[in-house]
């Protein structure tokens, strides 16, 4: 029960006492007391002025009075300013609030009934089977993986899906690529991962591409007919009809260098340490994509073209025209949505559907939802585009065809390799640590590093990924909250004995300990708060929050050399209780936190 809830019936009650009026629970406005005044929380009086026929300040003052009035312990004292009234709650709330946090199982999280849950899908990664993984993708990752568990916390059953993007031009690109230049290249005989051997063909496609353009410019092409009729991009189209159409030896192919690259990713998803918990394919859901476009042609909701091509016209709802399939047949990524969206129904009772995918795909996404409305699925309207900025290096955008990507493995191989170097300095802390124990922390703080970076920015900003900046141990880092938690373990260790127990008569609050618990409270607000705005931003925020005060309270108070009993004891439950807060918080952000630093 939070203190609004307990408070508001208290403040019904003297109202009616004072003024004879009965208010609704709507009517009782809290709001955090303003630094400059004395307070935990401050009641605002207005709506009740007009029935009191009084001056605000009056009314704060005499509903000030009653609530002390009316006892019950709750609140110590109080002040009126104009049509504020500042409360003062008694140190014996926040102890029985610290300790019933202490003891709580699941604090910050909405509990629900298994009957009563709804189903949330959350879509993220959608990778191309062309190549590797990239810095955009792990934002896409971290954002879709950290929205899941925040939702998880807010009561939902969620369901974790990825569709792949494993058919298509761009495909048989890299297929054609290694069919033509690769010489019989494999994981084995390269050493590298699938992903990024077929990544390389994708470059070495543009490449050629790339020559074969400026080779017809120079026999007198304009630029735009050279890149239609350069032979390559001709046969990968021709690649592409004959994938459609199951060429044998074309889909032996396909299925070969996916598996290579299905290999790739898996590794890679395993050390970003995100899952799913179903994954669609593009090869089986264009069918059926094509299946409602070719269903809307019949019934008049789309139009075919002279080409042969099929398209919808979006002039009733201030669009434009969109292409849904080529003049050969062959589909686009809004048949494929189209058929992902209708099986995805068919295979969950989904209450709401959330695609996590950058803000560059907005329009695309307006367009599904009005299209899947038009063919009559009745959840069409319901989609939610999460939509996510993009991420920028100091050297501009990435541009994959060019190989110019920061490629993800690379980007966690080079956080952890940054927090092994850094913590060099500090291995004589810990005099006993493993090598093995070495490498682990160094495997957490440089993946914390590189998660809490990229989530504690408002998702739909675009931001600058600063790998130097995000490791630093001081600041608004994850390795300054992941070395706060270590601190506590450390304390908690050194205590070895459980001093859970103290008594609350006898105990006095410091105000830097009051923070804390202060601070404790207003997690499962934080939660619901980051649920609503779908945004790992607000967790990561109180988390940095809540690991700033702890350091504030360190540094001004002992705890294991407290000569108190009783404030050692509550220092103790207290610093066990922020730690156990911050794994929570964390946990939400993907992020684990380590015994030592």
């Amino acid at each position: 029960m939070t203190l609004e809830s307990i408070l508001i019936p208290q403040v019904q009650e003297a109202v009616k006492s004072l003024y004879g009026v009965e208010i609704t629970p709507a009517q009782v406005q809290f709001q955090k007391t303003r630094a400059e005044f004395e307070g935990d929380i401050t009641l605002v009086v207005f709506p009740f002025v007009k029935a009191a026929r009084k001056a605000p300040a009056q009314v704060a003052q005499e509903v000030g009075e009653k609530l002390l009035e009316q006892g019950q312990g709750l609140i110590e004292k109080y002040s009126a300013v104009q049509g504020f009234l500042n409360l003062i709650i008694a140190q014996s709330y926040w102890l029985e609030q610290l300790q019933g946090i202490a003891e709580a199982d699941n604090y910050g999280q909405l509990s629900r009934g298994e009957d009563e849950k709804p189903l949330m899908m959350v879509e993220y990664s959608s990778p191309n089977t062309n190549k590797p993984l990239h810095l955009g993708h792990v934002r896409n990752n971290l954002l879709g993986y950290s929205i899941a568990k925040i939702q998880e916390a807010n009561g939902w059953e969620v369901v974790k899906t990825n569709i792949v993007n494993d058919r298509g031009i761009h495909i048989c690109k890299s297929m054609l690529a290694w069919q033509k230049f690769g010489n019989g290249e494999t994981p084995e005989t390269s050493g590298k991962k699938g992903d990024h051997l077929i990544g390389d063909y994708y470059v070495r496609f543009d490449v050629e591409y790339k020559a074969q353009i400026k080779e017809l410019m120079a026999q007198g092409m304009d630029e735009e007919t050279a890149k239609k009729e350069a032979p390559l991009i001709k046969e990968a189209q021709a690649m592409l009809v004959k994938w459609e159409q199951n060429d044998p030896e074309v889909r032996a192919l396909w299925q070969k260098m996916n598996e290579w690259v299905y290999a790739g990713f898996d590794e890679t998803y395993a050390q970003m340490g995100v899952g799913f918990d179903k994954i669609y394919y593009e090869s089986d859901t264009y069918l059926v994509g094509k299946g409602e476009v070719e269903r809307g042609l019949a019934k008049g909701d789309f139009y075919r073209r002279e080409d042969g091509s099929v398209w919808a016209d979006l002039a009733q709802n201030g669009l434009d025209e969109k292409l849904l399939l080529r003049a050969d047949g062959t589909s686009v990524y809004m048949t494929q949505d189209i058929g992902t969206a209708k099986l995805r129904f068919q295979d969950y009772p989904i209450n709401k559907m959330v695609y996590v995918v950058g803000n560059e795909q907005e329009y695309h996404f307006k367009v599904l939802s009005i299209l899947l409305d038009r063919l009559g699925f009745p959840f069409g309207k319901e989609l939610v585009h999460f939509s996510y900025g993009m991420v920028e290096l100091p050297n501009g955008k990435m541009k994959s065809r060019e190989g110019t990507v920061v490629d993800a493995d690379d980007l966690m191989a080079q956080m952890i390799a940054d927090a092994k170097e850094i913590s060099k300095d500090k291995v004589n802390t810990l005099p006993d640590i493993t090598e093995e124990e070495a490498n682990e922390i160094a495997r957490v703080v440089g993946l914390g590093a590189l998660k809490y970076f990229i989530l504690k920015v408002d998702p739909r900003k675009n931001m600058l990924f600063n790998p130097e900046e995000s490791i630093d141990f001081n600041g608004n880092t994850g390795p300054f909250i992941q070395y706060t938690y270590a601190r506590i373990q450390s304390v908690l260790r050194k205590a070895g004995e459980n001093n859970s127990a103290f008594n609350i008569q006898h105990s006095t609050l410091e105000s830097k300990e009051l923070a804390l618990i202060q601070r404790l409270v207003d997690y499962p607000a934080a939660v619901r708060q980051a649920g609503d705005e779908f945004s790992p931003a607000v967790i990561a925020n109180y988390a940095y929050q809540l690991a700033c005060d702890f350091n504030s309270f360190y540094h001004d108070h002992s705890i294991l050399n407290e000569a108190d009993a009783d404030k050692r004891a509550l220092r103790l439950l207290l610093s066990q209780t922020v730690a156990k807060v911050i794994k929570s918080a964390m946990a939400l952000l993907g992020i684990e936190v380590p015994n030592r630093m």
